[in-house]
Protein backbone atom coordinates (compact mmCIF):
# COMPACT_ATOMS: atom_id res chain seq x y z
CA UNK A 1 0.00 0.00 0.00
CA UNK A 2 1.35 3.43 -0.97
CA UNK A 3 2.19 5.67 1.98
CA UNK A 4 0.06 8.77 2.53
CA UNK A 5 1.56 12.13 1.57
CA UNK A 6 -1.22 14.27 3.05
CA UNK A 7 -2.52 13.46 6.54
CA UNK A 8 -5.31 15.27 8.35
CA UNK A 9 -6.06 14.45 12.00
CA UNK A 10 -8.74 15.73 14.41
CA UNK A 11 -9.41 18.80 12.26
CA UNK A 12 -11.99 21.37 13.35
CA UNK A 13 -12.98 24.63 11.67
CA UNK A 14 -15.20 27.46 12.85
CA UNK A 15 -16.82 30.46 11.20
CA UNK A 16 -17.52 33.27 13.62
CA UNK A 17 -18.88 31.49 16.68
CA UNK A 18 -20.23 28.52 14.74
CA UNK A 19 -18.31 25.26 14.60
CA UNK A 20 -18.59 23.94 11.05
CA UNK A 21 -17.08 20.51 11.64
CA UNK A 22 -14.77 18.72 14.04
CA UNK A 23 -12.76 15.50 14.44
CA UNK A 24 -12.18 15.26 10.68
CA UNK A 25 -9.43 12.84 9.67
CA UNK A 26 -8.22 11.38 6.38
CA UNK A 27 -5.06 10.41 4.51
CA UNK A 28 -4.28 10.84 0.84
CA UNK A 29 -1.67 8.87 -1.07
CA UNK A 30 -0.38 9.23 -4.67
CA UNK A 31 -3.08 8.27 -7.18
CA UNK A 32 -5.92 8.99 -4.76
CA UNK A 33 -8.56 11.71 -4.70
CA UNK A 34 -11.07 12.93 -2.15
CA UNK A 35 -14.57 14.18 -2.87
CA UNK A 36 -15.69 16.70 -0.22
CA UNK A 37 -19.48 16.72 0.07
CA UNK A 38 -21.95 18.71 2.13
CA UNK A 39 -24.76 21.23 2.04
CA UNK A 40 -24.09 24.90 1.37
CA UNK A 41 -22.58 26.40 4.51
CA UNK A 42 -21.28 23.06 5.78
CA UNK A 43 -17.69 24.25 5.55
CA UNK A 44 -16.42 22.75 2.28
CA UNK A 45 -14.60 25.89 1.13
CA UNK A 46 -13.35 26.53 4.68
CA UNK A 47 -11.83 23.05 4.70
CA UNK A 48 -10.08 23.60 1.37
CA UNK A 49 -8.68 26.93 2.56
CA UNK A 50 -7.34 25.22 5.66
CA UNK A 51 -5.72 22.52 3.55
CA UNK A 52 -3.80 25.09 1.51
CA UNK A 53 -2.78 27.08 4.59
CA UNK A 54 -4.97 30.15 3.97
CA UNK A 55 -7.20 29.70 7.04
CA UNK A 56 -5.82 28.12 10.22
CA UNK A 57 -8.08 25.40 11.66
CA UNK A 58 -9.51 25.75 15.15
CA UNK A 59 -8.00 22.40 16.10
CA UNK A 60 -6.18 19.45 14.59
CA UNK A 61 -3.22 19.07 12.29
CA UNK A 62 -2.47 18.95 8.56
CA UNK A 63 0.77 17.23 7.56
CA UNK A 64 2.49 16.97 4.17
CA UNK A 65 5.18 14.34 3.79
CA UNK A 66 5.08 13.94 7.55
CA UNK A 67 5.64 17.60 8.47
CA UNK A 68 3.06 20.23 9.55
CA UNK A 69 2.19 22.46 6.59
CA UNK A 70 2.74 25.60 8.66
CA UNK A 71 6.37 24.62 9.11
CA UNK A 72 6.85 23.85 5.41
CA UNK A 73 5.56 27.20 4.13
CA UNK A 74 6.44 27.80 0.47
CA UNK A 75 7.91 24.31 0.10
CA UNK A 76 4.37 22.97 0.56
CA UNK A 77 2.64 25.59 -1.56
CA UNK A 78 4.96 24.88 -4.49
CA UNK A 79 3.64 21.32 -4.58
CA UNK A 80 -0.04 22.21 -4.71
CA UNK A 81 -2.43 24.12 -6.92
CA UNK A 82 -5.55 25.65 -5.40
CA UNK A 83 -8.35 26.88 -7.64
CA UNK A 84 -11.16 28.48 -5.64
CA UNK A 85 -14.83 28.52 -6.51
CA UNK A 86 -14.60 32.24 -7.27
CA UNK A 87 -11.15 32.03 -8.82
CA UNK A 88 -10.72 34.90 -11.21
CA UNK A 89 -8.77 35.65 -14.34
CA UNK A 90 -7.64 39.12 -15.40
CA UNK A 91 -10.38 40.47 -17.67
CA UNK A 92 -8.15 42.83 -19.69
CA UNK A 93 -5.62 40.13 -20.53
CA UNK A 94 -5.97 37.39 -23.11
CA UNK A 95 -6.12 33.70 -22.12
CA UNK A 96 -2.51 33.33 -23.25
CA UNK A 97 -1.41 36.32 -21.19
CA UNK A 98 -3.33 35.09 -18.14
CA UNK A 99 -1.44 31.80 -18.18
CA UNK A 100 1.89 33.58 -18.68
CA UNK A 101 1.24 35.93 -15.74
CA UNK A 102 0.21 33.04 -13.49
CA UNK A 103 3.36 31.14 -14.44
CA UNK A 104 5.54 34.20 -13.83
CA UNK A 105 4.10 34.51 -10.32
CA UNK A 106 5.20 30.91 -9.78
CA UNK A 107 8.68 31.78 -11.05
CA UNK A 108 8.23 29.86 -14.30
CA UNK A 109 8.28 30.67 -18.00
CA UNK A 110 5.88 28.90 -20.32
CA UNK A 111 6.64 27.50 -23.74
CA UNK A 112 4.23 29.28 -26.08
CA UNK A 113 3.57 26.23 -28.26
CA UNK A 114 2.67 24.07 -25.25
CA UNK A 115 0.55 26.85 -23.78
CA UNK A 116 -1.41 27.25 -27.00
CA UNK A 117 -1.92 23.49 -27.16
CA UNK A 118 -3.30 23.60 -23.63
CA UNK A 119 -5.76 26.37 -24.50
CA UNK A 120 -6.87 24.42 -27.54
CA UNK A 121 -7.42 21.35 -25.38
CA UNK A 122 -9.71 23.45 -23.21
CA UNK A 123 -11.78 24.51 -26.21
CA UNK A 124 -10.31 27.99 -26.55
CA UNK A 125 -8.86 27.73 -30.05
CA UNK A 126 -9.36 31.03 -31.84
CA UNK A 127 -9.76 32.89 -28.55
CA UNK A 128 -6.14 32.82 -27.37
CA UNK A 129 -5.58 36.51 -28.14
CA UNK A 130 -9.05 37.75 -27.23
CA UNK A 131 -9.38 39.75 -23.99
CA UNK A 132 -11.02 37.57 -21.37
CA UNK A 133 -13.80 40.12 -20.80
CA UNK A 134 -15.28 39.06 -24.15
CA UNK A 135 -15.49 35.39 -23.17
CA UNK A 136 -18.49 33.58 -21.71
CA UNK A 137 -18.54 32.46 -18.07
CA UNK A 138 -17.74 28.90 -19.13
CA UNK A 139 -14.83 30.02 -21.30
CA UNK A 140 -13.42 32.14 -18.48
CA UNK A 141 -13.61 29.08 -16.25
CA UNK A 142 -11.68 27.09 -18.86
CA UNK A 143 -8.90 29.70 -18.86
CA UNK A 144 -8.58 29.27 -15.10
CA UNK A 145 -8.64 25.47 -15.29
CA UNK A 146 -5.93 25.48 -17.96
CA UNK A 147 -3.52 26.15 -15.09
CA UNK A 148 -3.95 22.49 -14.13
CA UNK A 149 -1.80 21.69 -17.15
CA UNK A 150 0.61 24.63 -17.24
CA UNK A 151 1.33 24.60 -13.48
CA UNK A 152 3.04 21.39 -12.43
CA UNK A 153 1.68 20.42 -9.00
CA UNK A 154 1.36 17.15 -7.12
CA UNK A 155 -1.77 18.05 -5.16
CA UNK A 156 -4.77 19.68 -6.83
CA UNK A 157 -7.28 21.33 -4.49
CA UNK A 158 -10.32 22.39 -6.49
CA UNK A 159 -13.45 24.14 -5.23
CA UNK A 160 -16.41 23.42 -7.52
CA UNK A 161 -14.21 22.99 -10.62
CA UNK A 162 -17.14 22.01 -12.85
CA UNK A 163 -19.05 25.27 -12.31
CA UNK A 164 -20.21 26.92 -15.58
CA UNK A 165 -18.85 24.07 -17.74
CA UNK A 166 -20.89 22.33 -20.41
CA UNK A 167 -21.12 18.54 -20.65
CA UNK A 168 -18.17 18.24 -23.03
CA UNK A 169 -15.96 20.34 -20.76
CA UNK A 170 -17.02 18.32 -17.71
CA UNK A 171 -15.96 15.12 -19.47
CA UNK A 172 -12.66 16.70 -20.50
CA UNK A 173 -11.89 17.89 -16.98
CA UNK A 174 -12.81 14.51 -15.49
CA UNK A 175 -10.39 12.87 -17.94
CA UNK A 176 -7.68 15.38 -17.03
CA UNK A 177 -8.08 14.65 -13.32
CA UNK A 178 -7.92 10.95 -14.12
CA UNK A 179 -4.65 11.45 -16.01
CA UNK A 180 -3.24 13.39 -13.06
CA UNK A 181 -4.10 10.58 -10.67
CA UNK A 182 -2.71 7.92 -13.01
CA UNK A 183 0.61 9.81 -13.03
CA UNK A 184 0.78 9.69 -9.23
CA UNK A 185 -0.89 13.01 -8.48
CA UNK A 186 -3.60 13.63 -5.90
CA UNK A 187 -6.78 15.69 -5.90
CA UNK A 188 -9.26 17.06 -3.39
CA UNK A 189 -12.39 18.66 -4.76
CA UNK A 190 -15.89 19.80 -3.97
CA UNK A 191 -18.50 19.09 -6.60
CA UNK A 192 -22.15 18.21 -7.09
CA UNK A 193 -21.10 16.11 -10.09
CA UNK A 194 -20.84 12.33 -9.98
CA UNK A 195 -17.17 11.38 -10.23
CA UNK A 196 -16.73 7.92 -11.79
CA UNK A 197 -12.93 7.77 -11.37
CA UNK A 198 -11.12 5.00 -9.51
CA UNK A 199 -9.29 5.38 -6.19
CA UNK A 200 -11.73 7.96 -4.88
CA UNK A 201 -13.23 8.44 -1.45
CA UNK A 202 -15.78 10.86 -0.08
CA UNK A 203 -15.88 12.85 3.13
CA UNK A 204 -19.20 14.42 4.11
CA UNK A 205 -19.29 17.58 6.21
Amino acid sequence: MTAAMLSVTDLACVRGERRLFSDLAFDLAPGEWLHVQGENGAGKTTLLRALVGLSPPAAGEIRWRGAPIGRLGEDYRRELLYLGHHGAVKEDLTPLENLRVAAALDGRQLDERDTLATLHRFGLKGREELPVRFLSAGQKRRVLLARLVTRQATLWILDEPFTALDVKAVDMLSALIGEHLAAGGMAILTSHQTMPMANGRAVKL
